[in-house]
């Protein structure tokens, strides 16, 4: 019997102009001010959830998103800041983008959340999808053998950091 349950928020605003007759997501630039109420919503789902009993809240990283959707640029930071106002629901951040992350300061800063909220937050990386925020960032998109390459180097070096106390690293990306 399926005894936890869990939702992702991908971090949209409200829209009032969506679907058929709305205007073109490639047509909308969004206000700052009306991208940053993805966080008061956010606290609102978080405080709910936990409620309701739920286990997990999912979120997702995502840059440059002046259409409305996927407007959580740190996810890190603001599971942080939902653990601190709720009292047992754990934050997943599914995921970090992590070729726009250095992976030691991915490592850390996990590390110090891991601290700061007894546990709470869920560690997650992936290589990401959207060229405009992974090409910004100075990391590869469209060449996607270098983008694998470059992953698989972070991730192998995020692990050595959460499992070694210390340790060496020689590869293409990092050394």
């Amino acid at each position: 019997m399926i005894t936890q349950f869990g939702s992702l928020f991908a971090g949209h605003v409200d829209l009032d102009d969506e679907g058929l007759d709305g205007t073109p997501a490639n047509d909308r630039w969004l206000s700052d001010e009306r991208l940053a109420t993805v966080f008061p919503k956010s606290e609102a789902i978080a405080k709910l959830m936990d409620r309701r009993g739920y286990d997990t809240f999912w979120l997702a990283e995502h840059h440059f998103q002046r259409e409305g959707y996927e407007c959580i640029p740190n996810i890190l930071l603001l599971a942080l800041h939902l653990c601190h106002i709720t009292k047992n629901i754990k934050i997943g951040c599914g995921f970090n983008i992590a070729p726009m992350w250095h992976p030691l300061r991915v490592a850390e800063d996990y590390a110090t959340v891991d601290r700061l909220t007894g546990g709470r937050v869920i560690f997650g990386v992936g290589r990401g999808y959207h060229t405009r925020e992974v090409e910004t960032f100075g990391a590869p998109l469209l060449d996607q053998d270098a983008n694998r390459e470059l992953f698989e180097e972070q991730v192998e070096i995020i692990f050595k950091s959460f499992n070694q106390r210390a340790f060496s690293h020689h590869g293409k990306y990092y050394t």
